[in-house]
């Protein structure tokens, strides 16, 4: 993976301030931002799963953060693109080995600090979105307690802040874009 491609992917998005902060980190850290490794703050892939309707999400209760979240993780060598990490850990934490992305254009950005058990002080986090049959076989990773699927607009109380606002508005692009 390229940083470079990244950024070029990230510029391509309607301006926000979101955008631009990303675009400020990048410049700011260069490759160093691909790999948890390589500092505290770095990016991120992960995966909105929605219902063919676009009405329920399906996510996982982490484990390290006890909260309801989408799926997602840290870059891997083997990923060419961070659509491709979003996908890997989509599938990993889901278990739906046949998923795939709904579009490798990014629909969320998000950047979030990180406390307790985990390694990292802030996730640059983008992410992507796939469409799953909510009657698809699950299995639940050893990062996650539980997978669920609720609906986009009663989620339950355990989430990240901001999270419903952020599935919303992703849910409404998707539409948009298939109309």
């Amino acid at each position: 993976m390229h940083i470079e491609s990244v950024v070029d992917d990230i510029r391509g998005l309607p301006a926000s301030a979101e955008r631009d902060a990303f675009l400020a980190f990048l410049r700011q850290t260069g490759a160093a931002a691909l790999w948890r490794d390589d500092g505290g703050q770095h990016l991120t892939g992960s995966c909105f799963v929605f219902s063919p309707d676009l009405a329920r999400v399906l996510l996982c209760f982490h484990r390290k953060g006890r909260f309801w979240v989408q799926f997602g993780g840290h870059l891997e060598p083997r990923d060419a693109t961070i659509a491709d990490t979003a996908l890997r850990e989509a599938r990993e934490e889901s278990g739906i080995e046949d998923l795939q992305l709904w579009s490798t254009e990014i629909v969320d950005l998000d950047r979030h600090e990180l406390h307790g058990g985990f390694r990292c002080s802030a996730h640059w986090d983008i992410a992507f979105a796939a469409i799953a049959d909510p009657d698809a076989a699950l299995v639940v990773s050893d990062e996650s307690e539980d997978l669920a699927w609720f609906a986009v607009g009663s989620l339950p109380r355990d989430t990240p802040e901001g999270l419903a606002t952020r599935l919303r508005a992703a849910a409404r692009a998707i539409a948009r874009r298939r109309s």
